[in-house]
C-alpha cells in the first residue's frame, strides 16, 4: 500500500501564505448520498477555513461522477462503488484510491409490508420474496453506486427484475431522494443508503424493513484525479482536501456528523 502523507498538502499551502490559497478551488465529483445527507455542509466550512481552498461539489450518481472525472470535469472523486473506483485508478484516471468511510444500505417499505419482508436480514432472500409477491419495487436505475449494489444483489437471486420492468419493477433514472419520493408515492419497496434515509423528510408510514446483511455494507472511497490524464486538474488543492479527509481531524469530523442523534458515516481510513 502506498504511504500517505496526511495533511502534507494542506500544510504546504498554509506555509506558502494565505495569498497562494485564497483563489484556489476544486471540483469534487461526488455521489448524491454524501450531499443529500448534509455531510458536506458539515465538513467543508472546516476545511475551507483551514486551507483557504474552496470546494465545489457536483452531486450525481457514482457512474456519472466517474464518467465526469474521466472527462476531466473534476479534481477529486468521492463515490461508493469500489470495483469501479479501482478500475478508474487502474485505467490511469486517478492517482490512488483510499477507503474513507462507510455505512450500509437498507430496504425500506410501507408499514403494511405486502411482501412480508419485515425483519429479514438476508437481502437476497428479501428481494426474491418481493419479486415473487409481485409487490412494487422502485430502483434508481441510474448506474449509481446504490444501483450497482442493488444489481449485484439481484444477480444472486433467482429473480430477474428486468423482466418486470415497467410492471412491478420501476426504474426512476433519478437520484436517491427523488427515487424515495417516487417509491413512497407508488407504495414501492426501495433500497437506499442509510444516511439518505435518516436525512429524508418525507417518510410517511415507511420504515426500514430489511437491514443487517453484510452484503449491504457501503464503502466510500476518495481518489484525486490524475494530472497525467487531466493536465488542468488542480492536483495540489485536490490532494490537500483528500489528505484532510483522511487525516485524524477529517476522520473525527466525519464521525461527529449526526442527524437526529444518529451517526451517518463511520470513518475507516487506513492508518498512515
Amino acid at each position: 500500500m502506498l504511504k500517505r502523507a496526511i495533511c502534507t498538502s494542506v500544510a504546504a499551502l498554509l506555509l506558502t501564505g494565505t495569498a497562494y490559497a485564497q483563489d484556489q478551488s476544486i471540483i469534487v465529483q461526488s455521489t448524491t448520498s454524501t450531499a443529500n445527507s448534509g455531510l458536506y455542509d458539515h465538513l467543508l466550512p472546516m476545511f475551507e477555513e483551514e486551507s483557504g481552498i474552496q470546494v465545489n461539489v457536483v452531486a450525481v450518481g457514482t457512474g456519472q461522477a466517474i464518467t465526469n472525472a474521466e472527462n476531466c470535469d473534476g479534481d477529486l472523486l468521492l463515490v461508493h462503488a469500489k470495483p469501479a473506483e479501482e478500475a478508474f485508478v487502474e485505467a490511469g484516471y486517478g492517482t490512488e484510491r483510499t477507503d474513507l468511510m462507510y455505512n450500509d444500505f437498507v430496504i425500506v417499505g410501507p408499514s403494511e409490508d405486502p411482501a412480508g419482508v419485515s425483519g429479514m436480514s438476508d437481502a437476497q432472500d428479501a428481494l426474491s420474496q418481493i419479486a415473487e409477491s409481485g409487490a412494487t419495487f422502485a430502483s434508481r436505475g441510474d448506474d449509481s453506486g446504490t444501483h450497482k449494489k442493488e444489481t449485484s444483489l439481484w444477480a444472486d437471486t433467482d429473480a430477474d427484475p428486468t423482466s418486470g420492468s415497467g410492471d412491478w419493477y420501476r426504474e426512476t433514472g433519478s437520484g436517491m431522494g427523488a427515487t424515495l419520493n417516487a417509491g413512497i408515492g407508488m407504495g414501492a419497496y426501495v433500497m437506499t443508503d442509510r444516511a439518505t434515509w435518516i436525512s429524508f423528510g418525507n417518510k410517511r408510514d415507511y420504515e426500514i424493513l430489511v437491514e443487517g446483511d453484510e452484503d449491504l455494507f457501503n464503502q466510500y472511497g476518495v481518489i484525486p484525479v490524475s494530472p497525467e490524464h487531466c493536465p488542468s486538474v488542480n492536483i495540489n488543492a485536490a490532494q490537500a482536501f483528500a489528505d484532510w479527509l483522511l487525516s485524524a481531524d477529517g476522520q473525527e469530523a466525519i464521525g461527529a456528523y449526526e442527524v437526529e442523534g444518529q451517526q451517518l458515516f463511520f470513518p475507516n481510513a487506513p492508518e498512515s
